[in-house]
């Protein structure tokens, strides 16, 4: 396996800029997914890499190597695509050992890495099955044998489990990875699926409109988002935004919400009178009864163990995540106070996080 290095990477369709100054590393065995949207260049990113687009500016190295300009065959990467993209007419022992017979492989070596790559992924039981009577699942396990059986230096999957229906999908998430595990796997993952990207990456890299907007782990990602547009992408509710206007001084351990101070660790830049942003997640929502902020809560949403409350506020609807023991009643005015080190501030115009809860440098973009 080898390192993924990715400088300044560009790509323009004549005058659309779909990847616009991307850089990122992915270290030796690590598992990266490209997060963010649909249209956001993701997987033309991707497609930069294995060498199937070639970009219009910057620089891409494998294992320490400049492949910039080097065709897809000459860079000895494995691409797993979302459709499985199989040979109908051939068996599953065939569809993966063909990569193997295109690169002149004896018959004897050949059979031994399919019979590898078969129990590595549980399914030698189908190896002289047809693919086109397979489930889902299975022909997909069959699509990553034909990648593993090459032993590349690394991994590129376009949403892989994008066809699966929710049941295969969350088991095949927990196999992937496993998978990733078992071989050491330098991996780059694709998909708009916020929840595929938490489960499965050691590194999350953000993308929207081209732009990568922060590179960290999972939990950088959730407790200290970069920018206003990471904040609202992930989560499930997202994080709950509410603009103010006001000023921060270097060091300041104060912002003026209405006609409240509200505590926060101390802001790492001053800002000027200007529009801010008070980004809170639901879970760090407390009720009180003299909280910061009042508001007549407006729904309840059931989710078993736990409810997301709904509440209209002077800034705009607020969701907190509540005990499910708890009641409450539609039309109610209730107070709501937030845990001052969870809270994180944003420019809103240029949507830079100037603060990030838990604790200050902690976001990376």
């Amino acid at each position: 396996m080898a390192q993924i290095r990715v400088e300044a990477l560009e790509k323009s369709f004549g005058n659309f800029r779909a990847v616009k100054g991307a850089d990122f590393t992915v270290e030796d065995g690590q598992f990266l997914c490209l997060l963010g949207p649909s249209g956001c260049g993701k997987t033309t990113t991707l497609r930069m890499i294995a060498g199937l687009e070639l970009p219009t500016a910057g620089i891409i190295r494998l294992g320490g190597e400049d492949v910039t300009m080097n065709r897809a065959s000459a860079r000895d990467i494995a691409f797993v695509f979302q459709l499985f993209a199989l040979y109908p007419h051939l068996n599953v022992r065939r569809n993966i050992g063909f990569p193997l017979k295109c690169e002149g492989i004896g018959a004897a070596e050949r059979e031994r890495r399919v019979m590898e790559a078969a129990r590595i992924l549980r399914i030698s039981h189908l190896l002289d099955r047809s693919v086109s009577g397979l489930a889902g699942g299975d022909r997909q396990r069959v699509a990553l044998g034909r990648a593993i059986v090459r032993k590349p230096k690394c991994f590129l999957m376009d949403e892989p489990l994008g066809a699966l229906d929710t049941e295969m999908r969350e088991e095949m998430i927990g196999e992937l990875r496993a998978l990733h595990d078992r071989l050491g796997a330098t991996t780059v993952y694709v998909t708009h699926d916020q929840l595929e990207a938490m489960a499965m990456a050691d590194v999350i890299a953000v993308m929207n409109h081209g732009s990568v907007e922060q590179v960290a782990s999972p939990r950088d990602i959730y407790d200290r988002p970069a920018s206003l547009f990471v904040a609202d992408f992930i989560g499930s509710p997202p994080m709950n935004l509410l603009p103010f206007r006001g000023s921060l001084e270097a060091g300041g351990r104060t912002i003026r919400l209405g006609e409240r101070d509200v505590a926060i660790p101390a802001a790492r830049e001053a800002q000027a009178d200007s529009d801010l942003v008070l980004g809170v997640r639901p879970e760090h929502v407390r009720f009180a009864d003299r909280g910061m902020v009042r508001g007549e809560i407006y729904g309840v949403e059931y989710l078993g163990t736990t409810q997301i409350v709904t509440v209209t506020t002077p800034y705009g609807a607020l969701k907190a995540r509540s005990p499910a023991s708890i009641s409450f009643r539609t039309g109610e005015n209730i107070g709501l106070d937030f845990r001052p080190d969870t809270l994180s501030i944003f420019d809103q115009e240029s949507g830079r996080a100037i603060r990030t809860a838990l604790h200050d440098g902690g976001a990376h973009g």
